[in-house]
C-alpha cells in the first residue's frame, strides 16, 4: 500500500497532552539492552533504523519523574509524522492479550489438546534457500531427506503427524483454547498446583494466516457489525460438529517454547526479544516498520479502552503478525488473563497513526 508521511506538530496528536508515556520509555530501556547488547532489529522499508533510535533508547536510561517529563522526552527527540494512505482512509486497529488456560502435564480424558515445541524438521526459509516456485510468503518449510518442501498444515497436524515424536509441552482441555492462543502467539499456562509457565511463539508451518472470522462472515453465519472473539467462540460452541472444518481453515500452525513468568506485571517477549508492556506495545508489519519506533495511535470510535474516552495514546512497535499489513495497521496489547482477552476482543477500529521519527532523522521524511 502506498502513503505519505505528513510532519506535525505533538500539539496536534489529538489528547497528547492527557497522555503519560512513561511506560514507553521503560519500554525503550529494555530495546536499548537488547540492540547493543544482543542484535539490533531489522530495518523496515521506511527506513528508521537503529542508529536513529540509539540516542533516544540511551536517554531513556535517565530518571524521569511524571507525565509531563516523559512527554518532554518525546517532544525534545522525535517528529510525529501522520501516516495517510493513498486511499484517503484511515488506519486500522485490533488488540491481542496473552490467555490464561489450564493444562495438564500429560494427556488424560478431559485434557487432550497439545501445544507443540517446534519440530527439528522444521526451517528457516529465506531467497537463498527456498524452493523455486514456492510462495515467496513461507519463511518456514519442511526439510526431508534432504528436500525442502512445505511443512503439513494444520488440518494434518491435528490428524497426527506430529503424534508419537514426543513434541508435546501441555494439553489443554479445548481445541479451541488451543487455536486461539495460535491467534494470540502466546500464553500462560496454569498447572492444577498453580504454577504458571509461559509459552511463547517458537515457529509456524509458514502458511498464510486465514481469519475464521472472515469466512463465518462470508458464510452468513455472524454479523459483521457484532463480530468478535466472544461472538466466534459462541458460534463454535453452538456448532461443535463444524470446529475441526472451521478451524482447519487455517492452515497456519503455531509452535511453541516455554518460559519462566519472571515478571507478572508484564506481557510475554514478542519479536522484539523484549517483555511486551500491556497497554503500550503495537504490533506492526516488520517489513515497512522498525521495532522499538514510537508510534502515536488515536481513535474517537475506540473507547472502551480507555473508561469511554476516545483511545489517544503513545505506543512503542514490539511485535508483528500475519495479519498485520499495511503501514497504518496495528494490534494492540492488552496485557494478560481474562479481563486483558475481554478488552482485546471487541477491538475493531479505525484510527489515525503517527510515526515518531527521531529528530536527527526526520529531515529524510520531510519533502516541499
Amino acid at each position: 500500500m502506498a502513503f505519505d508521511l505528513e510532519p506535525v506538530s505533538f500539539s496536534e496528536l489529538p489528547g497528547w497532552q492527557q497522555d503519560d508515556p512513561t511506560p514507553v520509555i521503560e519500554a525503550l530501556r529494555r530495546c536499548h539492552h537488547h540492540v547493543t547488547a544482543i542484535k539490533p532489529y531489522r530495518t523496515g522499508s521506511l527506513g528508521v533504523t537503529v542508529a536513529d533510535l540509539l540516542p533516544a533508547c540511551e536517554a531513556a536510561n535517565a530518571g524521569f519523574s511524571g507525565a509531563a517529563a516523559a512527554r518532554a522526552f518525546f517532544e525534545d527527540r522525535f517528529v510525529p509524522f501522520h501516516i495517510r494512505p493513498d486511499d484517503g482512509g484511515k488506519g486500522f486497529v485490533t488488540a491481542f492479550y496473552e490467555p490464561e488456560v489450564e493444562v495438564r502435564a500429560t494427556a488424560d480424558e478431559e485434557f487432550r489438546f497439545p501445544f507443540y515445541r517446534r519440530p527439528a524438521d522444521l526451517i528457516d526459509l529465506d531467497e537463498a534457500n527456498r524452493p523455486q516456485g514456492m510462495d515467496p510468503y513461507f519463511a518456514f518449510g519442511r526439510l526431508s531427506d534432504g528436500t525442502i518442501e512445505e511443512y503439513p498444515d494444520r488440518r494434518a497436524i491435528d490428524q497426527g503427524f506430529l503424534a508419537g515424536r514426543g513434541l508435546e509441552i501441555a494439553f489443554a482441555r479445548s481445541k479451541v483454547d488451543v487455536f486461539f492462543i495460535h491467534v494470540q502467539g502466546a500464553a500462560r499456562l496454569v498447572y492444577p498446583d498453580g504454577s504458571r509457565r509461559r509459552v511463547t511463539y517458537a515457529g509456524k508451518t509458514g502458511h498464510r494466516f486465514s481469519a475464521i472470522g472472515k469466512l463465518l462472515i462470508e458464510r452468513g453465519e455472524i454479523d459483521p457489525a457484532t463480530v468478535s472473539m466472544a461472538s466466534i467462540r459462541a458460534w463454535l460452541a453452538a456448532h461443535p460438529e463444524k470446529v475441526d472444518e472451521v478451524l482447519w481453515h487455517n492452515r497456519s500452525f503455531i509452535f511453541f517454547r516455554e518460559a519462566p513468568v519472571e515478571d507478572e506485571s508484564l506481557g510475554p517477549v514478542a519479536a522484539a526479544k523484549v517483555p511486551l508492556e500491556p497497554g503500550r506495545s503495537l504490533a506492526v508489519d516488520r517489513l515497512i516498520h522498525t521495532f522499538g519506533v514510537p508510534f502515536y495511535i488515536a481513535s474517537e470510535t475506540l473507547t472502551h479502552l480507555d473508561g469511554g474516552r476516545p483511545f489517544a495514546r503513545l505506543m512503542l512497535a514490539l511485535d508483528t503478525g500475519s495479519a498485520i499489513v499495511g503501514p497504518a495497521r496495528g494490534d494492540i496489547f492488552t496485557g494478560s488473563g481474562e479481563a486483558a482477552g475481554e478488552l482485546a476482543g471487541s477491538v475493531r477500529a479505525a484510527a489515525d497513526f503517527f510515526i515518531l521519527v527521531p529528530r536527527a532523522a526526520a529531515a529524510r521524511y520531510c519533502h516541499g
